[in-house]
């Protein structure tokens, strides 16, 4: 009897979970009581397995589920340097002294007059020829000392037509003489169901005469349109130009212009733009949109000076500012000069489409010809074996013909 139950006793023992029996075995009362054996002979002693509890000395039970493997690190993308930002351009000296108050203005000149090394700087004379300076300098391309017997430029009109789809007018000098042969190139176009037109004002010179440049915007736009206005604040006059009669020419027009670009010239290139949608490719203009007055000097010179300025529809103005392309195109004034002279001489069609050069092939070896060397001494300079091409008559070109392409896939839609 004593041995069964010893034994009983034993497997109830091992069946205690291991913190109990560790708790047991270091002093501690276990989390749960382990209920006592019958001594009847009778009976099954059933061996009630306690609860475990949770121990803060127990270890973790491993799972049987194995651990997710965790996600791979995703690296920190690196920043993009930051740009380098330029620094403010430094103020110029018009836009230190117009910051200026009146008051602080007359008390620098009277603190520099006092207090700089070389008084002599300081006479009337020497003022007097910073004052004109100054104001020359101010009024930009408003005023200015010329000679009063300058020869007036001549330029003469040229007129053909680029790739058998493009009008070109090279505008030259704006004269009665001028306009004529403008009409007849529009006629010409027009015969010729020609629906593009390019008209280059780089080398037309500078003229006032704003009744003919009327007359000329009048040849491209809608009948009864206002052009422009002349207006002379000092006379309280204003003059207004309108269409008078149906265009010559309906059709995409573009007007080429650079920085020389002045006076009627530059008007008649912004009203197209205005009341004919003309684009304009190339440089700002001079902005010399406007009346002037000469007056002579006893020395021989004389002042130019504005005395009345053009104000496009819608009191725009582009005086003094000049107009401004709706494409710029760089040009240096060297290759510039070199380009309008090449096309004066020989004509634009040259100077526009580059054609794939020339190879040696079999049938030129035949004929004792060689096409490369042949080309190479049409070109302007040969010393160098440079071509040169008109990138802005190029550039406007390209306008022409993606105006044209856009305006054909939309008819067909």
């Amino acid at each position: 009897m004593r041995i069964r139950t010893a034994t009983r006793l034993l497997a109830g023992l091992l069946l205690l979970p291991a913190p109990m029996l560790l708790a047991q075995e270091q002093g501690g009362a276990p989390a749960a009581p382990v209920a006592t054996p019958s001594t009847s002979p009778a009976e099954e002693v059933p061996v009630i397995t306690p609860a475990p509890a949770a121990s803060p000395a127990a270890p973790e039970t491993p799972s049987a589920t194995p651990e997710a493997t965790p996600a791979a690190a995703t690296p920190t993308p690196t920043p993009a340097p930051a740009k380098a930002v330029p620094p403010p351009a430094p103020p110029t000296a018009r836009e230190i002294t117009d910051a200026l108050s009146d008051t602080d203005v007359k008390q620098a000149l009277e603190l520099i007059r006092a207090s700089y090394v070389d008084p002599t700087e300081f006479t009337d004379e020497a003022l007097n020829r910073a004052t004109l300076q100054g104001l020359l300098e101010r009024l930009g391309s408003g005023a200015g000392i010329e000679e009063s017997h300058a020869a007036a430029e001549s330029s003469p009109l040229r007129a053909e037509i680029l790739d058998d789809r493009i009008g070109y007018v090279r505008m030259g000098s704006l004269s009665a003489d001028s306009l004529a042969e403008f009409d007849a190139a529009l006629e010409n176009f027009k015969s010729k169901s020609l629906r593009s037109l390019i008209i280059d004002f780089r080398a037309t010179p500078a003229s006032g005469n704003y009744e003919l440049a009327a007359e000329y915007i009048k040849r491209l736009s809608p009948k009864g349109k206002m052009l422009f206005a002349l207006r002379r604040p000092n006379n309280k006059q204003e003059l207004m130009f309108t269409s008078s009669f149906d265009p010559a020419f309906d059709g995409v027009v573009v007007s080429v212009v650079n920085r020389h670009t002045a006076g009627a010239a530059e008007v008649i290139a912004a009203v197209l733009r205005e009341v004919s949608n003309a684009l304009v490719v190339g440089q700002t203009t001079a902005g010399q949109a406007a009346e002037f007055t000469h007056l002579p000097l006893r020395g021989g010179k004389q002042v130019r000076v504005a005395v009345g300025e053009v104000n496009l529809p819608g009191d725009r103005e582009i005086f003094p500012s000049g107009l401004k392309p709706d494409l710029a195109v760089r040009i240096a004034p060297k290759v510039e000069a070199e380009v309008l002279q090449t096309a004066l001489e020989k004509g634009v069609g040259g100077l526009v489409f580059e054609r794939e050069r020339p190879r040696l092939n079999e049938a030129a070896l035949v004929a004792g010809e060689n096409p490369e060397l042949e080309e190479y001494a049409a070109r302007p300079d040969p010393s160098t074996g440079r071509r040169i091409f008109d990138r802005a008559l190029q550039r406007a070109v390209d306008l022409i013909t993606t105006i044209s392409i856009f305006a054909g896939e939309r008819g067909k839609n």
